[in-house]
């Protein structure tokens, strides 16, 4: 009996790590099901620029994973049996149970609204595909408006960043202003800061730093110390969250929901269990956490599948460098900010900014694109088994 390895979600970690599994075992004694809500892939990376107006890439994940013997289930996972080994899926026919006898859990982050009032209400995101574009019909009305309107992105990191910027720069009839909690851009060198200033400066962007939302409204936010601000869109982008999922299965989760896993990724309270990128909790080489990245995903995700082809092969399992090797900030379509980290993951002095920035970011995009889209890299292994394994 083939042995299942089920796969929940197929962002940067779940649709890399599928296709290198394929690579790398045998169709004559594996099973690979990918399950995902969306037919598309999303580049999650890219979502802001959807808002913004413009169009990207969004693969069929039936055609990347055509040829590669991996089964793809379109269906929402609704929960996770680990005692009987089964998840559950909701889709147009109703859903169902899939068996498994290795889960790699990807299932990524979402929105998080730290309990704020009224930002499921009320505020705009762009953490999917389907928020995103929300967000460009809604900005695309304003812009037919006389007078254009005003856009209030809440939260400065670089999801906030890159929103505001992106925003600023593709629709600049509309009236862009930044909430920061703190000084903007504070994780940044001091050379980056000011790099980041003049960038929104020239973009026409207010920057409103110190300022810390306590509700979001119909048409603004409230802060806490009892200001308004008004707005036509408020953007939320104040951090992530994962689905109570794994947590609501019994696994060992941190308290923000994560599944604790160990160096390979296997999960500490159910060994044929692995987790990969922002679903997992996972201590880098410097001690610290891994952040929820496009980095980390694929840190994660290569490390669990050498850890499952390992214990499937009786192979030894080799260890994958978890690090974070610093922040790629797009400040529109010809600006940005590389800014290197040292290996306490702290700002060093060195920085790129500008156009070569812009043009690293970009090359560092579609080379996450191309190897999510060919997750087999041409297949080499795997046409190979699928040969053996055809008949004549």
């Amino acid at each position: 009996m083939k042995h299942r390895i089920v796969v929940l979600g197929a962002g940067y970690a779940g649709a890399y790590a599928a296709g290198t599994l394929a690579r790398r075992l045998s169709p004559a004694d594996t099973e690979i099901t990918v399950v995902n809500a969306e037919p598309d892939f999303v580049q999650r990376l890219r979502l802001h620029q959807l808002a913004a107006g413009q169009e990207i890439e969004a693969p069929h994940l039936a055609d990347v994973f055509a040829g590669t013997g991996i089964r793809l289930r379109l269906a929402r996972v609704t929960a996770v049996d680990p005692e009987r080994q089964v998840v559950a899926v909701a889709d147009a026919d109703g859903g169902g149970e899939l068996g498994y006898d290795t889960l790699l859990y990807a299932l990524g982050s979402r929105v998080a609204d730290h309990g704020v009032p009224g930002v499921a209400e009320h505020a705009f995101h762009v953490t999917s595909r389907p928020a995103a574009l929300r967000l460009r019909e809604h900005l695309d009305g304003l812009g037919k408006r006389d007078g254009g309107g005003s856009v209030l992105v809440v939260g400065d990191g670089l999801t906030g960043i890159e929103t505001a910027t992106e925003i600023a720069e593709s629709r600049p009839g509309l009236s862009v202003s930044l909430v920061a909690r703190g000084e903007l851009g504070a994780p940044l060198s001091t050379g980056a800061r000011r790099h980041l200033r003049r960038a929104c400066d020239r973009l026409g962007i207010t920057v409103l730093e110190h300022t810390s939302v306590e509700a979001v409204e119909a048409m603004g936010v409230r802060c806490a110390d009892g200001t308004t601000l008004a707005s036509d869109a408020t953007v939320w982008t104040a951090g992530f969250a994962v689905d109570p999922i794994a947590a609501a299965a019994g696994l060992e989760v941190t308290g923000d929901g994560r599944i604790v896993v160990d160096r390979t990724m296997r999960s500490l309270s159910h060994p044929n269990v692995y987790a990969a990128g922002d679903s997992a909790h996972t201590i880098g080489d410097n001690g610290r956490p891994l952040p929820m990245s496009c980095a980390s995903a694929g840190f994660t995700g290569l490390q669990a599948v050498k850890a499952i082809v390992g214990s499937l092969t009786g192979g030894k399992t080799a260890n994958v460098k978890l690090g974070y090797p610093g922040n790629h900030i797009s400040l529109g379509r010809r600006d940005g900010i590389l800014q290197m980290v040292d290996g306490e993951a702290q700002a060093k002095p060195k920085y790129v900014a500008g156009r070569n920035a812009a043009r690293i970011k970009a090359a560092i995009l579609k080379m996450s694109l191309w190897t999510t889209s060919h997750p087999t890299f041409g297949l080499p292994q795997r046409k190979r088994h699928l040969a053996a394994a055809s008949p004549a």
